[in-house]
């Protein structure tokens, strides 16, 4: 059940465009407006929890229901009462814009002071309707609380997931610290053990066996090199029936193996010049094997020079 204010709406109408052609001064209008639109939204918002309190809550008695109305009726023709004072007051054009800032400041703070001492006021004294509207309130700060419950328990089960994932990381972690922290220690413990006559030593014994390797390598080269390339000497009755003239062999030649030697200690010794120059006591026979099968390599402006090839 709502209260018969059509006529109030019209008049409302009525001064709103009275207000519009109006001239009063801009101090005036707009502290008086401001006060308007306050009190209009205060008795709107009361009016329509009235109307939806009548609707929901029919069990209402009429006592409440009529205490309700005849106070939206006083809201509204409190309403209208300031409405015709802003209309019936007289501009004030003697005040110039300085003046006019002075005055809608004074009339702000003076706004300002009224609302701060003004107490709020109870929707209606009748105890049926407070027990409602504090009802309906209940109900609805219980919602808004269930639903940050809601909200706060899932973040709660997120939370809780990081913090499991976090704890098995930290686990990981600690078990490779330990790992780590104990191959430290025993690296320091067999390096206590150790001591320079001992590492010396280790390198002494390093290098006989390096030494008696080298040793049975050049054994077996030789034994290879001796069976397989012999020294060159004097075959006269090989020749004698292929060649009409016999070929002495210089007697100062040296070994298909020396030859390797010199080239390999040539290669190690000078390595930026490793070229050695071919001379009589060279066989031209094992040249031209070390050449052939690439053992050897000849230098580029001087036929007369080879050097080792390198292998790596």
């Amino acid at each position: 059940m709502t209260p018969p204010a059509p006529s109030l709406d019209r008049a409302v109408l009525r001064n709103i465009s009275a207000r519009e052609h109006s001239p009063l001064s801009q101090t005036l209008r707009h502290r008086c407006w401001r006060y308007f639109e306050k009190e209009a939204f205060v008795v709107v918002v009361r009016r329509a929890e009235m109307e939806a309190e009548g609707r929901a809550a029919a069990e209402l008695s009429h006592a409440a229901q009529t205490e309700l109305l005849n106070l939206c009726e006083e809201q509204f023709a409190q309403l209208e009462k300031l409405q015709n004072e802003i209309i019936l007051s007289e501009p004030d054009s003697c005040e110039n814009p300085q003046e006019q800032s002075v005055n809608r400041l004074m009339a702000t703070e003076a706004e300002l002071k009224q609302w701060l001492t003004a107490e709020p006021k109870l929707l209606a004294e009748h105890s049926e309707v407070l027990l409602k509207a504090g009802k309906e309130e209940m109900l609805k700060l219980c919602s808004e609380l269930e639903m940050v419950v809601s909200c706060y328990e899932a973040k709660r089960d997120k939370l809780r997931e990081t913090k499991e994932l976090e704890q098995k990381w930290l686990e990981e972690k600690k078990q490779v610290l330990v790992a780590v922290n104990d191959h430290v220690k025993r690296l320091e413990i067999e390096k206590e053990k150790l001591s320079e006559h001992t590492i010396f030593q280790d390198t002494k014994v390093k290098i006989q066996k390096m030494k008696v390797y080298q040793e049975r390598l050049m054994e077996c080269l030789g034994d290879i090199l001796e069976k397989h390339v012999p020294f060159p000497q004097n075959d006269f009755s090989a020749n004698k029936k292929k060649k009409s003239v016999t070929q002495e062999v210089n007697e100062d030649l040296i070994s298909f193996s020396e030859i390797l030697e010199l080239l390999m200690n040539k290669a190690l010794d000078t390595p930026h010049d490793p070229y050695m120059t071919i001379d009589s006591t060279f066989w031209p026979p094992y040249i031209e094997m070390l050449l052939r099968y690439s053992i050897a390599v000849r230098h580029q402006e001087d036929n007369f020079k080879i050097r080792l090839e390198p292998f790596c």
